[in-house]
């Protein structure tokens, strides 16, 4: 039971990310809740309310049904209005700052719920109308109770969608999505340097382990490590995840080692918490963010676009990122309660993950001053935080070797060298 249920919540973290999920939970409580309402009038819910509040109750057919006609063609208006502005958002997102960043934008949960309220409302008003039947007005009641509701209803989607004008055109302006980036990636740190809770046990080595493969194609999610660590506990065995969170996995390559020859049984029973999707999530990666913030950094600077400013944010939020990236331990490694390591979890590098940052932003900007020295100041404010490994600070300071010579190159003003080769000198 406990292995289904970690299946159970993986799966709802991964689909909870679709823009359908929560408007399909939402539409599902808008049909249920009009079955409970046409339920409701049966035994009488519209003529107790009558009888106490007569002027919250509809008592004409007619005006009954106008009523919800307008109330859910109005709906179904800025329903469809409000999607052509997720459309929108979506590919100027993308034309201007990175195609990476579009799941997190789908992903936005408040978005998702205005959506739900238009088609749970849209739902409740059409059953409710299905419901009413004027033929014999002396002895029928009309659910005039339930147009109240609905009409409400209706209210709270015109209040929902002036909130959802407001926060579509917040969550496309460039800071905004750099500080969700940044606050995703952040989270996800301080979670798995509190997992680390400052123990580093050791690890066996590996080489003559048990070597077995993938069985699906996509990118690799996120795994579910209780299970994991249950199946270790009871057959006796260690494992050591060879792929790395985010990267895209191809069928029958390796994946995972084993600290002995085990059945193809277990095998799959190993392999089935591994999670693959076709996207990728701040939340389960962090080095996704680093992609993120760097593609939108490097667009900036492309010469369609050309904003050295957003360019300088994108370096200020990865400044904040990678001074957090500094207090975690390169290694992951699971154990049990008992301290015994059980799970080698193959993470990126600081080293690998600096220099790829770095390496964009050399190739591209090293030919602009003020991304230069930004980047200088950037190298510099890290190498005065603190580190959990001693090699960050060397790598650190290649970096910005690295920097100092392309810039060189790159830059021909002999005041503008002068000043990069101050910097340089600063970091010594």
């Amino acid at each position: 039971m406990k292995s289904l249920y970690n299946k159970f919540i993986s799966f709802i973290i991964t689909i909870e990310g679709k823009i359908a999920f929560y408007p399909t939970l939402f539409g599902v409580g808008g049909f249920a809740f009009a079955m409970l309402m046409l339920y409701l009038e049966k035994i009488g819910v519209s003529a107790y309310v009558s009888a106490r509040v007569p002027q919250l109750v509809i008592d004409n057919a007619d005006t009954a049904k106008t009523l919800l006609n307008i109330l859910t063609a109005g709906i179904i208006s800025i329903m469809v209005f409000s999607f052509s502005m997720v459309m929108v958002l979506l590919n100027q997102a993308s034309s201007n700052y990175s195609p990476r960043v579009l799941p997190d934008l789908i992903s936005n949960k408040n978005h998702q719920y205005v959506l739900g309220a238009y088609l749970a409302t849209i739902l409740y008003n059409v059953f409710t109308l299905v419901g009413i039947d004027p033929k014999d007005t002396e002895k029928y009641q009309l659910p005039g109770f339930s147009v109240l509701i609905g009409i409400i209803f209706t209210v709270i989607c015109l209040g929902s969608f002036l909130y959802f004008i407001h926060s579509i055109s917040q969550s496309i302006q460039a800071n905004n999505i750099l500080e969700s980036i940044y606050r995703k990636a952040n989270q996800r740190l301080d979670v798995l340097i509190n997992e680390e809770a400052d123990k580093t046990p050791s690890f066996p080595d590996t080489s003559d382990w048990k070597t077995y493969h993938s069985s699906k194609t996509g990118y690799f999610q996120n795994i579910a490590i209780n299970n994991l660590v249950d199946i270790c506990l009871e057959n006796e065995i260690q494992i050591k995840i060879l792929v790395v969170q985010g990267e895209f996995i191809l069928k029958d390559v390796p994946i995972i080692k084993v600290s002995q020859q085990v059945d193809d049984e277990l095998v799959k029973k190993i392999l089935s918490n591994f999670n693959f999707a076709r996207g990728e999530f701040v939340e389960d990666n962090y080095v996704l963010a680093f992609k993120q913030i760097t593609e939108i950094g490097i667009k900036a600077m492309s010469p369609g676009i050309n904003d050295p400013g957003t360019a300088i944010s994108t370096i200020d939020y990865l400044t904040q990122l990678l001074a957090k990236r500094l207090q975690k331990n390169d290694q992951t490694i699971v154990t049990s309660e008992d301290d015994k390591a059980l799970i080698f979890v193959t993470t990126v590098n600081f080293k690998e993950l600096i220099y790829q940052v770095m390496v964009s932003y050399r190739t591209y900007c090293k030919h602009d001053m003020t991304c230069v020295q930004k980047l200088f100041i950037m190298l510099k404010y890290l190498l005065l935080q603190e580190k959990h490994v001693e090699d960050y600070h060397k790598t650190l300071k290649t970096e910005a070797e690295l920097l100092y010579h392309d810039a060189q190159k790159a830059i021909e003003n002999e005041k503008d060298l002068e000043r990069i080769h101050q910097l340089y000198e600063s970091l010594s």
